[in-house]
């Protein structure tokens, strides 16, 4: 008796084995290395995203990595490796989506090239795996701890670093100064969830600044107060839509027109008694994550209380925790409540859109940083760049230590990696040369993608660092 080969894939499913599966994953890692290589660096280029087509088409304007990685479709097994490394870069870190991918794929061409040099490839991960405890011990000597006196001075030149190859680099003074600042509210905290970011069509990007006050992209209701003092906030999500009585997709039977009005009687008279419910709490402003009908809007102004509507769901997620309250859906019970507060809730205008300010809130740090510019694509690149700065400083502000930047921790690495390499014996020493060289094209990448001589400059930077001047980069 003989049996067929049994499929055990999918109808649709490919298979690559052998050879071809290696070529594939290298092809499409590199791939995923060129595309991003060109972004690295103070001059790389911004890539231009499109998506959707005719009206409902979107356009990204951007060098972050993370970003362009995750708009693109990606169906090679090697590729979305590279794609997930730059993501969680982008969630740990908030900085290096680009170099760490183009690292990958440097890592992965050298690869290919011992691999046919038939070099097995347990030995070539032997090699890299001892390349990088040596660069990691090679990092932390080299590295030193900020004090308290040079924080914020250092903290102004990781900005800088990180705004120097962004859309915001021709005003990173500016933008380094806002990020400091913000981040020196937060008290050592490494929670950015205090810190808001509004952008604003108009104005120019020197005009952008930061507002120390939480800013609500709303305004209060019609013959309501405009201002509150010693406000104490109930923050709700619950329907306040009742002006007529619901009978679409019911059956009601009456004997008359005037039974309906009587239906609609009764359901105003239960919105009345929950906003009874809702004011016995002592409160002053009432904001709502759906909407407040006519109705119901008029109840709270004769009781003179503010009544915000229609707070998204992360603005009011974010408003909670800043003014120290929860968000609630039912009022029975006044004493389970958590009411929010601040000192001071005004109006105020930002280019031609009316915002809440609360001032003086509960979270202390709590701060919002307000974006100028000309496009919509402009306000969201600067709003991620800004981001990226933003995550980075809180890093710094956790473990203080700091490595020179321009090319210099990679040559640093690079050359104690191959150095150390001399003295390993066999095909592993291999590796970790070309772990070394792997390391090398970062600054080598940065310099073709300012339009300098990247073959001269490397060489100068390599004979300084083997010297023991290790803090000469790319100038």
């Amino acid at each position: 008796m003989s049996f067929g080969p049994v499929r055990v894939l999918k109808a649709n499913a490919q298979e690559e084995r052998g050879e071809i599966a290696r070529i594939s994953s290298f092809v499409g890692a590199t791939a995923i290395g060129d595309l991003v290589k060109t972004t690295l660096g103070p001059k790389g280029m911004d890539k231009i995203l499109v998506s959707g087509s005719g009206d409902g088409q979107n356009v990204q304007v951007t060098n972050d990595g993370a970003t362009i990685l995750k708009s693109i479709g990606v169906d090679n097994p090697a590729a979305k490796v590279l794609v997930d490394i730059s993501l969680t870069q982008d969630k740990a870190v908030g900085d290096g989506t680009t170099s760490v991918t183009v690292f990958a794929a440097e890592l992965l061409k050298e690869a290919e090239t011992m691999i046919g040099q038939r070099i097995h490839p347990q030995t070539i991960i032997s090699g890299y795996r001892k390349a990088l405890n040596v660069a990691k011990d090679a990092l932390k000597s080299a590295a030193y701890t900020s004090n308290q006196e040079q924080l914020r001075e250092d903290l102004m030149k990781i900005a800088k670093t990180s705004l120097g190859s962004k859309i915001l680099s021709q005003h990173s003074d500016h933008f380094a100064k806002l990020a400091v600042e913000a981040v020196l509210r937060l008290s050592g905290k490494v929670s950015l969830d205090s810190i808001q970011v509004i952008k604003k069509l108009g104005g120019s990007m020197e005009d952008s600044y930061l507002d120390e006050g939480f800013l609500l992209e709303k305004k209060a209701g019609m013959y309501q107060p405009q201002q509150i003092t010693d406000a104490k906030i109930l923050i709700a999500n619950t329907p306040m839509d009742t002006d007529k009585i619901k009978v679409f997709g019911s059956r009601i039977k009456v004997d008359s027109i005037a039974k309906i009005a009587e239906l609609e009687l009764v359901e105003k008279d239960k919105m009345k008694e929950k906003v009874e419910k809702i004011c016995a709490h002592g409160i002053n402003v009432f904001i709502n994550r759906q909407l407040i009908y006519n109705y119901p809007e008029q109840l709270f102004a004769d009781k003179h209380v503010m009544a915000i509507e229609h707070a998204d769901f992360e603005g009011i997620e974010r408003l909670a925790l800043v003014l120290g309250g929860e968000i609630v859906s039912t009022f029975d019970t006044p004493t389970d409540i958590k009411l929010g507060s601040c000192k001071l809730i005004e109006q105020v205008t930002i280019g031609e859109d009316m915002f809440l300010r609360f001032s003086g809130v509960p979270l202390g740090q709590a701060c919002s940083v307000v974006l100028r510019g000309a496009t919509q694509q402009i306000l969201d690149e600067a709003e991620r760049s800004l981001h990226d700065a933003l995550c980075v400083l809180t890093t710094h502000v956790r473990d203080k230590r700091v490595v020179p930047g321009a090319g210099a921790s990679e040559m640093l690495t690079a050359t104690a990696v191959m150095s150390e390499s001399q003295k390993v014996p066999g095909k592993e020493s291999l590796a970790m040369e070309a772990y070394a060289r792997a390391l090398i094209k970062l600054p080598t990448i940065i310099c073709d993608n300012a339009g300098l001589d990247s073959a001269e400059i490397i060489s100068h930077i390599r004979a300084a660092h083997v010297k023991g001047m290790h803090n000469i980069g790319i100038d």
